[in-house]
């Protein structure tokens, strides 16, 4: 390696040292930078599987009312939900094929954020006897 490569090799990894994306439950996000008009918010999915073991799928109207119940009153701002189809290991089936539903909220981020998100996941869990809701974190940019 010629010496002018050899320089800029060693600056390049000096200055990439500092670039460390901070480890879950580190407490304080790296900031942002957000286009114009834009904010930082945490935004978190949740996974719910549709298919009740032993049993017929959740309808519409028991997911729209677990919505209503569990989770408006918890995050009233406003929220986004799909339909999606999955699948995952079970721990005694095998690969298990089902449709679900995904639930994105953006939120600033808070211990009250934090209980009630994980009241829904339990709530979701009791209610159609599921063993789990997948959840997914991040932080976006958002702008309205």
């Amino acid at each position: 390696m010629t010496r002018p490569a050899l320089l800029t090799a060693t600056l390049l990894a000096a200055a990439l040292a500092g670039c460390q994306t901070p480890k879950a439950g580190a407490g304080t996000p790296a900031p942002a930078v957000c286009a114009a008009g834009g904010a930082q918010m945490a935004r978190v999915e949740l996974i719910f599987g549709q298919n009740v073991f032993g049993g017929t799928g959740i309808s519409e109207d028991e997911w729209y009312d677990f919505l209503s119940k569990e989770v408006t009153p918890r995050f009233p701002d406003g929220l986004t939900a799909y339909d999606a189809y999955g699948q995952w290991k079970h721990p005694d089936k095998g690969v298990v094929r089902l449709t679900s539903k995904v639930l994105v909220i953006w939120y600033a981020p808070s211990a009250k954020a934090e209980a009630d998100i994980e009241a829904i996941r339990d709530a979701y869990k009791r209610l159609f006897k599921q063993i789990s809701v997948m959840r997914v974190d991040g932080l976006d940019c958002v702008s309205f």
